[in-house]
């Protein structure tokens, strides 16, 4: 794809994120099968039924677009995969897998946040505005999700690493 304008940088990456959160999709159970704090599973189950309805809505921005989804691979989220999966090949007490994995998956988070906070501003510079709404919801999921894993961090898990 030829990028030789705003809207086809933004469209590059809608697809990017796109693609991003299918890896992610396909990425989280594995994770969630490696953690021990209820709290923990509880917040990556949520937000793994959040990442199906995300790319729901982001397959509903590709057809207020008018395009298709497909044709862009994130390598960044691939990365960011390949390594919470070392991470977790790791021989580590459950507390301290679980703080890592935390770690992990707001590594995952914060690049998402960047992501959707840069469509979010093609999206208003281009006047996309359903397209926009849409975007904007996903970003607060996701900020949300980042705010939730810090909370049980910083309240649950990293106490019981620290003190195992």
């Amino acid at each position: 794809m030829k990028l030789t304008s705003l809207n086809d940088l933004f469209i590059h990456q809608m697809k990017d994120l796109y693609n991003a959160e299918q890896q992610l999709l396909k990425a989280m159970p594995e994770m969630m099968e490696m953690v021990s704090s209820p709290e923990l599973a509880n917040a990556l189950e949520t937000h793994m039924r959040e990442t199906e309805q995300q790319i729901a809505r982001l397959e509903n921005c590709f057809q207020i677009l008018g395009i298709s989804g497909g044709g862009e691979k994130c390598m960044a989220m691939e990365g960011i995969i390949k390594e919470a999966r070392e991470f977790m090949k790791h021989d580590a007490d459950q507390e301290v897998m679980d703080a890592g994995i935390i770690a992990c998956a707001q590594r995952v988070e914060h690049y998402e946040i960047a992501g959707y906070g840069t469509a979010c501003t093609y999206a208003k510079f281009l006047g996309h505005t359903e397209v926009l709404n849409h975007l904007k919801e996903i970003l607060n999921e996701e900020k949300m999700t980042d705010e939730k894993l810090t909370m049980i961090a910083e309240t649950a898990v990293n106490r019981r690493a620290e003190n195992h």
